[in-house]
């Protein structure tokens, strides 16, 4: 099930996170981390840009922006399915040109991932039901200034919770890939520039500049 406040509407940015169900974790082994990266390539990256993301034991953040109707109508169409011909060549059929529901089929796709995350660590850890605690949330980013404290905030979540010493030697966070020129599916020159430089957004980073205004439940 989706929330459907606030929708996921084209070209704006959100804050999403969620947690495990109750005290247990989302992330059990250290190969969990990176398959739960690899689903939401498979199924977010076609729909959203990411600009950071931090991964703690039990709980994630994302900070995404839904990418524009005309690329998502595009992906939709080109979903076809394969068919013969009459001279028996193997051809793409696609989906009939109708108006898309961007905000829907966004959704689906978000809950395919969290969905198939969920059905491998289930079979994994032999357990049953939920694994998250709820439907996930999200908060949509109005602002520039609560943009640059989004950042921080998700990246100091493993700092201010104990499990590393800096955020660079955090393995489960994007602010290692944003610092350094390695290839990244993040936005990683946007998600810079709207600290100025790469050496403000370290600077405003390490200082722990505010981070006021920006409210989670994690």
């Amino acid at each position: 099930m989706i929330d459907k406040t606030p929708p996921l509407e084209s070209d704006f940015t959100y804050h999403i996170y969620n947690r495990a169900n109750g005290n247990e974790k989302l992330f059990f082994v250290e190969e969990n981390y990176q398959f739960f990266l690899d689903k939401f390539k498979l199924y977010v990256s076609p729909v959203a840009d990411v600009f950071c993301y931090c991964l703690m034991p039990n709980h994630f953040h994302l900070l995404v922006r839904i990418k524009s109707e005309v690329v998502i109508n595009q992906l939709y169409q080109s979903k076809g399915t394969l068919v013969k011909s009459e001279s028996g060549e193997t051809l793409p059929k696609f989906k009939t040109l109708v108006k898309l529901d961007v905000e829907k089929f966004v959704s689906k796709q978000f809950s395919k991932f969290f969905s198939s995350y969920a059905q491998s660590i289930n079979n994994q850890q032999v357990r049953k039901g939920n694994l998250f605690i709820h439907i996930f949330k999200r908060k949509r980013i109005e602002s520039s200034n609560y943009l640059m404290n989004s950042v921080q905030y998700i990246h100091h979540n493993p700092l201010l919770a104990g499990l590393c010493s800096s955020l660079e030697s955090y393995k489960y966070s994007s602010y290692q890939s944003l610092i350094t020129k390695g290839n990244t599916l993040l936005l990683r020159d946007e998600t810079i520039s709207w600290f100025g430089d790469l050496e403000n957004f370290i600077s405003v980073h390490k200082n722990k500049t505010n981070m006021e205004g920006v409210e989670f439940d994690y």
